[in-house]
């Protein structure tokens, strides 16, 4: 890898007469987020231009989101789409639900930190101003980065925990939604695991059931999301993908998003979620809902 050799073909592929798309995706896609970001740097102080700027003067819609997407460190990727998920015309609960319930506790550090910074206000600030009620604590819960990392199941605390989600939702009449969020919110992976297998048993449903029932939009969004990514955080996000481009229209910001974040995490594993939960391939879905270097780049992301 030479970061020189790349930033020169990059600046080949826009300068002059026109831009050869296909070489920006060559280049940009066979790299990785670190080498992209030296390219960055090789191509300010070898050409004296600043990459992105040039890049978003020459591509346009949501070809030049992706590549934009991938030219942006992953952390601040995830701080400008939670921004804009917050700040924009309207708000992108989806967008917040799936950034905050899918990060590990060092990322959303790394995305409070950053945020303050890049915006002046916290992540926390800006959630509290911009959604309301049981929706807004599960989000500000999430956006702590606190939860449990272990790997320890305690017996005991799982029958109680089930117990009290029972007690919380299908047992009474109405819904102590707090129960629910400070459990599903706080608790490590391996101990809710084991909580929803004792669920079971004790209600003779599965958890997402029950919060289908008891709750409605987007707190039951927010907490299925944080069950499912518990339980196979591909299959998650692979259920996102699904959503985005099947039926009428395309969720063009979830798709991006997705694409571009999890294409050096687990894009493999999710591939095969998708393929099995769907029963097409993700790279058959991709080229049936989109076009031109907008498909291609997506394409090559999505790999196989």
């Amino acid at each position: 890898f030479s970061a020189e050799q790349e930033a020169q073909a990059l600046r080949k592929a826009m300068k002059g007469f026109g831009t050869d798309e296909d070489a920006i995706i060559e280049t940009l896609t066979k790299l990785n987020v670190s080498q992209r970001q030296q390219v960055l740097i090789t191509y300010k102080s070898t050409i004296g231009r600043d990459l992105i700027d040039d890049l978003k003067s020459e591509l346009s819609g949501n070809f030049e989101r992706v590549i934009v997407g991938l030219m942006t460190p992953t952390t601040m990727y995830d701080v400008h789409e939670l921004r804009r998920a917050l700040k924009g015309a309207g708000t992108d609960e989806g967008c917040l639900i799936e950034i905050l319930a899918s990060r590990t506790n060092a990322e959303i550090r790394h995305i409070n930190e950053n945020y303050k910074l890049q915006y002046g206000s916290t992540l926390e600030e800006d959630i509290v101003s911009d959604t309301s009620s049981m929706f807004r604590r599960v989000l500000v819960s999430l956006a702590t980065g606190n939860r449990d990392e272990g790997t320890f199941v305690d017996e005991g605390l799982a029958q109680q925990d089930a117990q009290s989600l029972y007690e919380a939702g299908e047992k009474r009449w109405g819904t102590d939604e707090v129960q629910f969020m400070s459990i599903l919110c706080t608790r490590n992976r391996c101990h809710l695991l084991r909580v929803f297998d004792v669920y079971r048993g004790i209600a003779n449903k599965d958890i997402t059931e029950s919060i289908k029932s008891e709750m409605s939009g987007d707190l039951e969004d927010a907490l299925l999301a944080v069950v499912k990514c518990m339980r196979n955080k591909p299959a998650y996000f692979a259920e996102r993908l699904y959503k985005s481009m099947k039926g009428l229209g395309t969720d063009d910001s979830t798709l991006i998003r997705v694409m571009v974040s999890r294409s050096e995490i687990d894009m493999l594993h999710i591939r095969r979620e998708f393929l099995s939960m769907y029963g097409k391939s993700l790279h058959s879905f991709i080229k049936g809902d989109c076009s031109g270097d907008y498909r291609k780049v997506l394409l090559r992301l999505c790999g196989g």
